[in-house]
């Protein structure tokens, strides 16, 4: 396969932490042409629809496009019609349309499912939107490891992940950091050779300001969203502003993920936090050189799975269900490794043996952060103290 290259490489010398990612969108919706088979080309008087909207870049299309015609023509009564919302126009859009049918009492808005990452779960939980899954309805679940479900309250289906690491020209780096305190030092020692993105923009600036914050806190902080922990921050951000002078520009914080892989690119700096998968995704298409490697800290930089949603109000939910088991069974979740040069969803002692191999040495260091509200929170102070500065 055509990724199949840059994968095997990245897992033959990365020890990956599972991140993720994330699109944007707004209300421009573009639907996906739907692959019919089975005789599904016109849908039948008894056939379920329900309205799948998801955002991303082209690689999460093409996903979905790929995996709805197999989950259709084990269903034929089953008719998943994907909406699309290219990457880089605004998700709020679609979620405000969500709240706000609920308010009204106008059932789902016509938006059943839903694709998106941690901040929407948390926000959505809050707001009374999602439907909280079980085995029963979605055995597939049981495949999840039980941490991660916990995380989300059962209030979200992690499909699929992606790590951030280090991504570096391994022609002017020998020996990339491994540690965080390793790459503190590096970054003061080869002072603007090191970019991270404003972390509103991107996940992967905002990876590693998170991981930097709760560096010394204790493991379990990553996992709560009482803003009683933004006390602890302080030793966080008093380390951001010391290596400010430090990093590209003195102090210039690149917009959004691709921003960081630009300069990287181009060789204006030389290591850079970054998602697996885009690493891999450009290596593949020849946008990168191929001196770009990659490399992972530990403790590993935080991140997390990309979720699906169900809408709390839609009348679709048998229907759906057996698509979210679909997505989940080991047949679906092969497909998406390979689309995504991610991590499955589900754990990997579920996957074929075959597929277990190629993770084997990479899959250590799992970590996720769930803290809510307080991301934005982070957000708001790394722009007064450390942007600002």
């Amino acid at each position: 396969m055509r990724m199949k290259k840059p994968f095997l490489s990245l897992l033959t010398v990365v020890g990956l932490s599972v991140s993720l990612l994330a699109g944007c969108g707004n209300g421009s919706e573009i639907k996906s042409t739907t692959a019919t088979t089975g005789g599904n080309a016109a849908a039948s008087s008894d056939q379920v629809k329900f309205n799948f909207y998801f955002t991303g870049s082209q690689n999460v299309k093409d996903l979905w496009d790929s995996l709805e015609p197999m989950f259709e023509k084990q269903h034929p009564d089953i008719d998943v019609n994907l909406v699309y919302i290219p990457s880089g126009t605004g998700a709020e859009p679609t979620y405000d349309r969500i709240v706000a049918a609920k308010k009204a009492g106008k059932g789902s808005g016509d938006i059943d499912l839903y694709e998106d990452g941690i901040t929407s779960v948390a926000q959505g939980t809050k707001d009374g939107i999602w439907e909280q899954l079980n085995e029963k309805d979605i055995p597939n679940l049981s495949k999840v490891n039980t941490d991660t479900m916990k995380d989300v309250d059962n209030f979200a289906v992690p499909y699929r992940s992606s790590a951030v690491v280090l991504a570096y020209d391994s022609s002017k780096i020998s020996n990339p950091p491994t540690t965080l305190d390793e790459l503190l030092q590096w970054i003061k020692a080869n002072p603007e050779q090191f970019a991270y993105n404003d972390p509103s923009t991107g996940g992967s600036g905002s990876s590693f300001v998170q991981t930097l914050v709760y560096k010394d806190l204790p493991e379990e902080d990553i996992h709560n969203s009482d803003p009683a922990i933004m006390e602890k921050w302080d030793g966080g951000f008093d380390t951001l502003k010391e290596i400010g002078p430090y990093v590209y520009g003195q102090g210039i914080y690149p917009k959004k993920n691709q921003g960081t892989l630009d300069l990287l690119m181009n060789g204006e700096v030389s290591l850079i936090p970054a998602w697996s998968d885009m690493v891999l995704q450009q290596l593949n298409e020849g946008l990168l050189p191929d001196t770009i490697k990659m490399q992972q800290i530990t403790p590993g930089f935080n991140g997390g799975p990309t979720y699906l949603m169900v809408n709390q109000e839609s009348d679709k939910k048998e229907a759906i269900n057996e698509f979210l088991n679909f997505v989940l069974s080991p047949e679906a979740q092969e497909v998406i490794v390979d689309k995504m040069n991610g991590f499955p969803g589900i754990e990997l002692s579920n996957m074929s043996q075959e597929m277990q191999n190629k993770f084997d040495g990479v899959a250590e260091g799992f970590r996720t952060f769930n803290i809510g509200d307080l991301g934005t929170e982070i957000n708001k102070r790394w722009q007064s103290d450390v942007a600002a500065k």
